[in-house]
């Protein structure tokens, strides 16, 4: 049977999983704008300032989405680092920053695929939640070692 020894380095698992979230949405961002460039749906001349002109909304939502990954998630890289850099990590955080990680990828595929506003506001939500529970461990951590 395979035993897997837990250790503080295992918080850098959930993180690059959000990073890969993060090359997977800018990929996708970077296709989108290729194609309607391309099939000059938007003008190569548009890019330039990102004015006198617009985007299909698919477009948009790609953009948004690449933008949004550089909000929360950035909250949530520092949490990894600085749990390890506490020494801090235990099985609770590891588990709730997965929690994290696998609600922000949920939130994106909703995101990218049928956009179900309420459905991506219940994973946004959700991994707020997952974001603060990691913050309050994080803050537990702390307030242990200076006390």
């Amino acid at each position: 049977m395979l035993e897997m020894t837990f250790t503080q380095s295992l918080i850098f698992l959930p993180l690059l999983a959000v990073v890969a979230l993060t090359v997977v949405g800018f990929i996708r961002l970077a296709y989108v704008r290729v194609k309607v460039s391309r099939a000059r749906v938007v003008p190569l001349k548009y890019y330039v300032a990102f004015q006198n002109g617009t985007e299909p909304e698919h477009v948009v939502v790609a953009q948004r989405h690449y933008a949004n990954l550089f909000e929360a998630p950035v909250l949530f890289y520092v949490a990894c680092v600085t749990a390890f850099a506490l020494d801090a990590v235990t099985p609770a955080m590891y588990f709730t920053a997965w929690a994290y990680a696998i609600l922000r990828i949920g939130q994106s595929t909703i995101h990218l695929t049928y956009n179900n506003v309420r459905h991506r506001a219940y994973a946004f939500l959700l991994g707020w939640i997952a974001l603060a529970a990691v913050w309050a461990q994080i803050a537990a951590a702390v307030f242990r070692a200076v006390a």
